[in-house]
């Protein structure tokens, strides 16, 4: 059955997460980044890495699946989505010891050739009401139909002009541990068992658990701050890119820095087999760090 296209426009409730230093502490160390920004309890509050606002948007994107206009599409169909795309932008960093609240509004339903292509916007906020970041998530329903008029209320942001910049050549390598999957399931909060149930993996037609995505590109902004912003995250505006593959652990992950563009990276990501996992990647950074 398809999806109908009165999902455009519809919003979920709120979601309200407090955020404590442990959380923000754990999920650093799940993805192997002991940087003193996010470790260090001595210096002050403790800030989220670049990719932490994921764990907050979790609950939103569930709920948004159940927004009016997919009560149409069978379980088997529900399961053909993917995360397709990401584009996040931090207006401050998430820090420890504050509340954020959270809300997902679905914006566009357009059918594509593999079938719908959904993309849904998420605002996070703090206790003052500030918007502290903006995700526009990108996702992908393969082999499913949209009944009624495709639409949009509105249209994300361009992806960053790289045209015309600067050739670069960077590389890096960074370690897939087998197991990362069920570690980043527990400390990002975001469960879903293709990532840590072997059994269910297969039974969906993988060859096994994969990693999750936003963990593979959390692993990538990992790699680019300590290269380009000496080390500190509340420089990071605006990361994106598609998410193109799977990857398999244990693994290693190849990080192309491909483009540069003032202060915009372009990059690529692939698994050890040669296959690319990451595309049309960018980071953006802030010129001066955040107080």
């Amino acid at each position: 059955m398809p999806f109908n296209s009165r999902m455009v426009g519809a919003s979920t409730r709120d979601f309200t997460h407090n955020v404590d230093a442990r959380w923000l502490m754990a999920f650093a160390a799940g993805i192997g980044d002991n940087n003193p920004r996010y470790m260090d309890t001595t210096q002050g509050s403790v800030v989220a890495h670049p990719m932490f606002p994921v764990c907050l948007e979790w609950p939103a994107i569930l709920s948004s699946r159940e927004l009016p206009g997919h009560e149409t599409v069978s379980p088997q169909e529900a399961a053909r989505g993917v995360h397709a795309a990401h584009d996040l932008h931090i207006y401050q960093p998430i820090v420890a010891d504050e509340t954020y609240t959270i809300k997902a509004q679905i914006t566009s339903l357009s059918a594509i050739r593999p079938g719908a292509a959904k993309v849904t916007r998420l605002d996070t906020r703090n206790s003052r009401g500030e918007l502290v970041c903006q995700t526009w998530h990108t996702s992908i329903s393969r082999g499913v139909a949209i009944e009624g008029e495709p639409g949009a209320i509105e249209t994300p942001p361009a992806p960053p002009d790289l045209a015309g910049a600067q050739p670069q050549k960077p590389a890096f390598q960074i370690p897939v541990v087998e197991g990362l999957g069920n570690i980043y399931t527990e400390t990002a909060r975001i469960y879903n068992p293709i990532h840590n149930d072997k059994a269910y993996a297969i039974a969906a037609g993988l060859p096994d658990v994969i990693l999750h995505g936003t963990a593979t590109l959390a692993l990538g902004v990992t790699a680019l701050v300590n290269a380009f912003a000496e080390g500190d995250p509340t420089r990071v505006e605006r990361i994106g890119g598609r998410f193109s593959g799977m990857v398999l652990m244990p693994n290693t992950l190849t990080l192309e820095v491909t483009t540069r563009a003032g202060s915009t990276y372009g990059f690529h990501m692939s698994e050890r087999g040669g296959a690319e996992v990451f595309s049309a990647g960018y980071i953006t950074f802030k010129t001066e760090p955040v107080a």
